[in-house]
């Protein structure tokens, strides 16, 4: 497993490397989700936003988890700002990114995410204008969302490029997993999703749970979903959750560490598929954001 994870490095690192033009950075907006509470969904983007830093890509990790955000807690930082005082006006963006672990910046969601939903067109307009002004210096920007269906959540994975899915084996998190993935296709929004299967005891077991759900989508739903890939339920990571550090972090060699890291290494290097002339990136997403917030 860690020789593949390797590879999966020295691949990214060679694709880097080509001599070839640089386009300016148009930073992919992901989205992580989950059918419910209690899957590790929070606990696996921030460890992956580090993992896609590690292999030097830009990453903007947005805590937007109404009510039970907690990526600042995962890290053991108390950030001074969050969103809400960029939309009251008090702050920049620049002023509200905080620099997490390794000097990951993320921006704190808090009361601010619910003002979001009822801005005044000006506002709205201020807080496009402030997104868009980091997002170029971005190769990534990674919202954890709420987990479930309610409406905030819906608009954020519907705005985005793609939604990475995180459940487990448990029946229950496969069952509302899906009806996330259904509900989502049922607002007549084409965004890709892919299955992080989380918490298993080895590989076959997540192929098992990946496949449930990929036979139905497609069967139903008529969407093909890959497997991003699979996390090892681990120890570490309830002790790192005590320590407030990220499990990549206080424990580097463990099974989940280096499962995060493969998923990393391999979704850099599968690369991202774009459909001819998309309106993708941040312009994307505030496109179908504004669209749907009015």
């Amino acid at each position: 497993m860690n020789d593949q994870a390797e590879s999966l490095r020295q691949l990214v690192s060679s694709m880097e490397q080509q001599d070839t033009p640089r386009t300016p950075r148009s930073a992919r907006i992901i989205t992580v989700s989950s059918g419910k509470g209690g899957v590790g969904k929070s606990n696996f983007t921030l460890n992956f936003a580090l993992a896609l830093q590690a292999l030097n890509k830009k990453v903007l990790l947005f805590d937007a988890d109404i009510g039970m955000a907690n990526i600042d807690v995962l890290m053991g930082v108390r950030p001074r700002y969050n969103l809400y005082h960029l939309l009251k006006g008090e702050r920049s963006i620049r002023e509200i990114m905080e620099n997490g672990t390794n000097s990951l910046p993320f921006i704190a969601g808090g009361s601010g995410l619910t003002e979001l939903f009822s801005l005044s067109e000006s506002d709205l307009n201020y807080f496009t204008s402030q997104i868009e002004s980091v997002s170029d210096e971005m190769d990534y920007i990674i919202f954890d969302t709420g987990a479930g269906l309610s409406k905030e959540t819906l608009k954020f994975i519907t705005a985005a490029d793609e939604c990475l899915v995180v459940t487990t084996p448990e029946p229950t998190s496969i069952t509302d997993a899906y009806a996330l993935i259904k509900v989502v296709g049922g607002m007549e929004a084409a965004v890709p999703f892919q299955l992080m299967i989380n918490r298993v005891e080895n590989e076959k077991e997540a192929r098992q749970v990946a496949d449930k759900i990929s036979l139905v989508a497609r069967k139903f739903l008529n969407i093909e979903i890959p497997m991003l890939g699979f996390m090892s339920d681990d120890a570490h990571v309830v002790q790192a959750v005590k320590k407030q550090v990220p499990f990549s972090i206080a424990y580097p060699n463990c099974y989940a560490s280096r499962d995060v890291e493969r998923i990393a290494a391999g979704y850099i290097a599968s690369g991202t598929t774009q459909d001819a002339g998309a309106l993708t990136g941040i312009k994307g997403f505030l496109h179908k954001w504004l669209k749907r917030t009015k």
